[in-house]
Formats: C-alpha cells, sequence, structure tokens
C-alpha cells in the first residue's frame, strides 16, 4: 500500500482541475474542492475506486449550489470506496495520510477533504457523511466537521475555523442559554475510551457550563440495537459495484435482506432514533468522536470485513447515533497540552445547526483565552 505524502496535496486528491464558478456570488474567490462521490461535470469521479473512474456530464445539486454562488471547485478530494468506510484507503490511489499524525489514518470517508483542509491547502472542503464520515476525519486531522440535518448522504462541509463552517453554509450562530448533556461511555460498542478524550471533554463541559446549563445524560440504548444501522448501511450497497473487502462483504449482507428486512430495520431505527429522544432532554449533546487516536494506516483493512466493521464501530463510537436521528452533529478540535487535539462532538437534539456553531464558538473562544494555547483573536485571513 502506497502512503500520501502529507506535505503534498496531490495524495488528498483523487482528481486535480477546477471549474468556475459564477463571476459573481457571495462565494467568489473560495477554492472548495468536492469529495469524489459528488458529480461534478468537467471532472473526473472515480467513488473511492480507479477502476470505476468516469466523465459525468452533470454537476450535483449541492455542488452546483457552490458554483451558482461563486466558488471554484478545486478538483475531487479522495474517498472510500463509497464511503463504506470511517478510513480512507480508495481502490488503485494512495492511501491517504494524516497531517496530523503521520503514518496514521485521516479518518474517513472524506479523507481527503480533511487532510487538504488540516495541511492548510484550503480552508474549507465539501465532505458528506452517512455513518459519521464528516465528523471522523475531522476529529482524526484537529479540523471541524459539520453534518447537517438530515438522513442518508448528508453534504456538509469540514474547515479550520467554524466561522468558515458557517459562512459558506449560509448559518448564523444563535446566541442562547443551551441545556447541554455530558456522555463520555460510549453508545454503540462498549468499548474503553482513551483517558486524554475523557479528560478534554470534561474540560469542555466545565467550560460551557459558564454560560450554558450543563448537565450529565445517559446511554440511550443498547450496543445491540446499533444493529438496524449495519443492516441499512449493507443496503445501501446492495446495487453498487463495490471491490474491496469490506464492501463485498455489506453488499452480500444486503443482498440476502428482503424487503421486509429491509423495513424492519428502519422500523427499528426509528425506534432507537426514539430512544434518544425520550433519553435526552437537552439542545446539544457533548461526548468524544473517537473512543483512541487514529491508528496506523493499514489497520483496518488489514482485518476480515465483519471484524473491520465492529472495530470501526468501537472506534467511532457517537458519531451515528445523529445519523440515525436525523439530526445536525458537529466535531470541534480541543487542543491538550503535550499531543495532537482530540475531536469533541457536539449533536444536535432539540437544538439545530445554529446551536452547535453557537457552542463551537464558545469553545473557541474558551480554547483562546487558556494560557499556552497558541491562539489569539486576530481576524482571520481573507477568505479564498
Amino acid at each position: 500500500m502506497t502512503h500520501g505524502d502529507p506535505c503534498n496535496p496531490h495524495h488528498a486528491y483523487a482528481h486535480r482541475g477546477a471549474v468556475e464558478g459564477a463571476p459573481r456570488g457571495r462565494l467568489h474567490g473560495w477554492r472548495i474542492p468536492v469529495k469524489d462521490l459528488l458529480p461534478v461535470a468537467g471532472l473526473p469521479m472515480s467513488r473511492g475506486n480507479a477502476h470505476l473512474t468516469q466523465r459525468p456530464t452533470t454537476t450535483a445539486p449541492f455542488a452546483q449550489h457552490l458554483l451558482a454562488q461563486g466558488a471554484t471547485i478545486a478538483g475531487k478530494t479522495q474517498t472510500s470506496e463509497y464511503g463504506v468506510a470511517t478510513y480512507c484507503e480508495p481502490i488503485g490511489f494512495p492511501a491517504v495520510d494524516n497531517p496530523l499524525w503521520p503514518g496514521r489514518t485521516p479518518g474517513g470517508s472524506s479523507g481527503g477533504a480533511a487532510a487538504l483542509v488540516a495541511g492548510g491547502h484550503v480552508r474549507v472542503a465539501h465532505a458528506s457523511d452517512r455513518g459519521g464520515s464528516i465528523r471522523v476525519p475531522a476529529a482524526c486531522c484537529g479540523i471541524y466537521g459539520l453534518k447537517p440535518a438530515g438522513r442518508g448522504g448528508i453534504q456538509g462541509l469540514v474547515a479550520a475555523d467554524p466561522d468558515d463552517l458557517a459562512f459558506v453554509l449560509d448559518r448564523s450562530p444563535r446566541r442562547r442559554r443551551l441545556r447541554i448533556g455530558v456522555l463520555t461511555a460510549p453508545v454503540n460498542a462498549e468499548t474503553p475510551v482513551a483517558d486524554a478524550t475523557i479528560a478534554a471533554v470534561e474540560e469542555a463541559a466545565s467550560l460551557l457550563s459558564r454560560t450554558h446549563e450543563v448537565i450529565p445524560v445517559p446511554v440511550p440504548y443498547t450496543p445491540e440495537r446499533f444493529a438496524p444501522f449495519r443492516d441499512l448501511f449493507a443496503w445501501y450497497t446492495r446495487d453498487l459495484p463495490v471491490e474491496s473487502s469490506l464492501g463485498l462483504w455489506l453488499k452480500e449482507h444486503g443482498l440476502r435482506m428482503s424487503l421486509s428486512d429491509h423495513a424492519a430495520a428502519e422500523a427499528a431505527g426509528e425506534e432507537t432514533a426514539g430512544l434518544v429522544r425520550a433519553s435526552w432532554d437537552v439542545d446539544v449533546v457533548l461526548s468524544p468522536v473517537l473512543s483512541e487516536d487514529p491508528p496506523a494506516i493499514g489497520h483496518f483493512a488489514a482485518m476480515a470485513p465483519e471484524d473491520d466493521f465492529d472495530a470501526q464501530t468501537r472506534w467511532t463510537p457517537w458519531a451515528t447515533v445523529f445519523n440515525m436521528t436525523g439530526t445536525a452533529a458537529m466535531t470541534v478540535p480541543w487542543p491538550v497540552a503535550g499531543r495532537q487535539p482530540v475531536g469533541l462532538h457536539l449533536g444536535a437534539v432539540g437544538g439545530d445547526e445554529a446551536d452547535l456553531l453557537a457552542a463551537a464558538a464558545d469553545l473557541r473562544g474558551d480554547v483562546v483565552d487558556r494560557p499556552g494555547s497558541g491562539l489569539t483573536r486576530e481576524e482571520p485571513p481573507a477568505r479564498r
């Protein structure tokens, strides 16, 4: 397996090139690469597998919206094959390295997008999220990532600054006193959580309590209830021309499912989402994103497919809760002395994107005020 050079943006791109947007617009001057799962006319698309490369003649609505507002689509970023993995080792392309943790995964499936932002090559990149694929790579690479509300493959962004997320998505933080739940216990799997990660969540919760009501919340359901989400993910792959071991394993499972099996999985997912809403009488839940630091490139792919899927679930046991509820969720990097930052997770329950952006801004302000954080209150550089 070839590892990408974290200092070289070519290894985070599946395809280089540019498509210019409208000559006027609120995003004129912004260079925003698009994840290689969305078609953009004028750029190749491979969906994480070089053998599947094609040249689309149409542009997906999210990408077209960026162009209409004046943004330049600056190439296509690497993804895992059809976005089915939370790491980024596409078929026929170099595995993307992590600028924050060289030799380790940048996370996935939006790993190329996160690596470009973390490496300082762009300020904002398009990403998408079906089971954590925005928030996991953002956590791995020490940046911000926002999944807007909705189910399925939701289109969002990763960025170096939460103000850029808000600007490009045209969202405004809502300033109000929030009821914030705190959870460090894993939800979708039983697994240890790193001490540094727990400490980061607790420190952030303490700082948020200056302006918000902060309370502990329970684990809303047992790990067995995660099985329907796996079934729905398998159903998504049943008609895809996947070649990876993980993709084929999911596809085989999906092909064994009947329409009634799919309906039962959807009903079970709705029931689980109801348990979340009933258990968490809060606006936002603060938790970790990852149970431990990013592992080496190739770590998950070396496993048997079922073990691979289970290991990814233990590594990311919070993110998919908010895919099941269909509510917005966000990663916020939290600096930790003597090591790389920890990814904090903000998930909306009674709140929405505006509340998440406000809480993220509060956290960033608290970090700036901390001695030795290395951050200042300088104005951001000109948008690009």
